[in-house]
């Protein structure tokens, strides 16, 4: 990918130019990423990639997009694909046509620092993973493999510009380590969890909280029990909330309202959705977000976006073409494709208000604290509301712990949100946003 953005956006003027294209934009994204996998102490798996790619969209005279991809990103490459996109849009759509974001070429504060962080060498990458996957054998005599585990470095790059001048890139770095242990101990079930963390740069990553994460979740497993089939008081941690709260996104999503494939509707806003204690908010400039995204597939700026304020729908996310169609501004949440879609991006949820009563893992009587659920992808109707997902988790009498042996929980998104009791104060930083411990009441547990 070219070096700089001010060359890239003359080169796609000019090949424009030579074509006899007077309105295009184009969004691209590069990866550079070295990973490591060991086993034992030897390494398993060294992988380095380069992957890019970049959309194209080219306007005809009569205002019909036509729409292509490519990796290629070279000049040759950028002026087939121009051709390609301009011949396409003969086929274009003539109704709700997209059009360039309005907010493609206002300034956005930050943007344009290199905050790439140095790369590692790959042998110290292995020497790392080494390290922590000895630890972690050693931090236990049941703990006898770590069968899924892994360190990856990566540098991104993304750009996008359009013929109306805009012009944008952002460039930065993740590391990230998994580490995912595995008990065997005689007459009992082999046991496993496991641990992520993510930060800018090998430096920076937080590898003695990933290793003592592992070690509690894993060793928290061992004693284990079968649990009567009912319903249960629930809390989500902050991981589990954010994958069920992501899984029903159409509720928020402004594509799937005007597709007609969302739990809500255009007049859903400022109708009670889930209990007064809870406000959800989608906020990918979040100072605990690592890897913020400035702008999205449109160029459009990204910014905090209320979704739930104090239990009430307040607001949807949108491309720039579902803000015209209705009557707002665009969000900054579209990705560009062959067609444009949205979604969100980092969540910060938190209590909106709190209960007269604090509740508290350490008093309460009976409770299940749900750490992960699982398939979502088969487990989850998200056009009914109703989910059916196995989980990890613990059963909890004053703060005594014990694992739950293979069950599944079950509901709808919608009672769950209304049913929540208590939003716990203290939040916690995951992949996907910023998000507490969220109790709630009465969820059906089926015990396998």
């Amino acid at each position: 990918m070219p070096a700089e953005i001010t060359t890239l956006t003359q080169q796609v003027r000019d090949i424009a130019t030579e074509l006899g294209i007077n309105k295009y934009d184009i969004y691209g994204s590069s990866v550079d990423e070295t990973s490591v996998q060991v086993d034992r102490g030897e390494q398993k798996q060294v992988k380095a990639s380069n992957r890019s790619s970049v959309t194209v969209r080219v306007w005809n005279t009569a205002g019909q997009v036509g729409i292509t991809s490519t990796t290629d990103t070279d000049a040759a490459g950028l002026k087939l694909a121009l051709k390609t996109a301009h011949e396409a849009s003969e086929f274009g759509a003539t109704e709700n046509v997209p059009d360039f974001s309005p907010e493609a070429t206002q300034p956005i504060a930050g943007l344009g620092e290199d905050r790439r962080q140095p790369q590692a060498l790959v042998a110290e990458l292995l020497e790392t993973l080494i390290g922590a996957e000895k630890q972690l054998l050693d931090a236990h005599e049941a703990i006898a493999s770590v069968p899924y585990n892994g360190l990856a470095q990566r540098d991104f790059d993304r750009f996008y510009i359009n013929s109306d001048g805009a012009s944008r890139r952002d460039v930065g770095s993740t590391c990230s380590i998994y580490l995912y242990s595995k008990t065997e101990q005689e007459g009992k079930k082999p046991r496993a969890a496991g641990a992520f963390k993510v930060n800018t740069g090998l430096a920076n990553l937080d590898l003695a909280g990933c290793l003592a994460e592992a070690t509690e979740k894993t060793l928290s497993h061992l004693n284990y029990a079968k649990i009567p089939t009912g319903k249960y008081r629930v809390v989500f941690s902050p991981e589990a909330f954010l994958s069920l709260l992501n899984a029903f996104s159409n509720m928020y999503n402004a594509q799937s309202i005007l597709d007609n494939r969302s739990l809500s509707t255009a007049e859903s806003l400022g109708t009670e959705v889930a209990s007064p204690l809870l406000s959800v908010f989608n906020d990918a400039l979040h100072a605990d977000n690592i890897a913020p995204d400035f702008f999205d597939g449109e160029g459009t700026p990204t910014r905090r976006v209320p979704l739930i304020e104090a239990g009430k729908l307040t607001g949807f996310l949108h491309s720039a073409g579902t803000a015209k169609r209705m009557g707002t501004t665009p969000t900054g949440h579209a990705n560009m494709g062959a067609k444009v879609t949205v979604s969100p991006d980092f969540y910060h949820v938190f209590a909106a208000s709190q209960p007269e009563e604090a509740l508290s893992l350490d008093e309460a009587d009976n409770v299940l604290l749900i750490d992960e659920v699982s398939a979502l992808h088969a487990g989850v109707n998200a056009l009914q509301g109703s989910f059916s997902l196995p989980f990890d988790g613990w059963l909890v009498n004053k703060g005594e712990k014990v694992s739950v042996d293979s069950a599944t929980v079950a509901g709808d998104i919608r009672e769950l949100l209304n049913s929540i009791v208590y939003v716990e104060p203290e939040t916690e930083v995951t992949m996907g946003g910023v998000c507490p411990r969220i109790w709630v009441d009465e969820l059906s547990v089926t015990c396998e």
